[in-house]
């Protein structure tokens, strides 16, 4: 298969997936942060999809990765399935879709803390955005939505759907979304910005 071909035809399943889940150009380009000429391109072969945006459409419509590149599998990934926490026991979630709480896929396993508040879900902190408070690889837990303070650490989602972790800054009328490693500067959120909880306690292994 020529590069050409490879594009042409992840073009289309662009466009397949598109039309399967009722959008126009102009709606799906939208969701994704791009131009509808730019759309466009893509869907007829002669504009190539960065991988940013393969990455924003696996994550944003759950198209399956396997398809959307080379046309194998199903075009979407499986539905996911209800969760909900159960006594004293917290899912220890791996991905966060855009229904949660009232889905949230298939939990990798469970965790089971002292005093651990109902309602919690975890997730495994990944990177230093938020060290030394938070450090890569410590254990969340996180309440869903939930109302929340200036100072507070939350859960909330990037560009492409995947959950980061900030603490919430509230001065004047202005919300900012700001780490705790001075390395990093903060952002303010935008009408795609979604809160998905409010973090309660975080676990550290310690090696002794």
């Amino acid at each position: 298969m020529t590069s050409g071909e490879y594009h042409a035809g992840t073009g289309a399943r662009v466009r397949k997936a598109r039309l399967a889940l009722g959008l126009t150009q102009k709606e799906f380009a939208a969701t994704l942060g791009i131009v509808q000429g730019f759309l466009s391109g893509i869907e007829t072969g002669r504009k190539h999809p960065s991988n940013t945006l393969l990455i924003a459409l696996t994550h944003t419509h759950r198209i399956n990765p396997d398809w959307l590149k080379h046309g194998t599998g199903e075009t979407f990934k499986s539905a996911v399935k209800a969760c909900p926490p159960a006594g004293g026991r917290a899912p220890l979630l791996e991905v966060i879709p855009e229904s949660f709480p009232q889905e949230c896929g298939e939990a990798r396993s469970y965790i089971s803390v002292p005093n651990l508040p109902e309602g919690c879900y975890a997730i495994v902190c990944y990177g230093d955005f938020m060290a030394p408070t938070i450090r890569d690889g410590d254990l969340v837990v996180f309440t869903p939505d939930g109302e929340k303070k200036s100072g507070d650490i939350i859960l909330v989602n990037n560009r492409w759907g995947e959950p980061i972790l900030r603490r919430y800054r509230l001065k004047d009328s202005d919300v900012y979304l700001a780490p705790d490693n001075p390395a990093y500067a903060p952002f303010r959120p935008d009408s795609g910005t979604r809160t998905i909880g409010t973090v309660v306690e975080v676990w550290r292994k310690v090696l002794i």
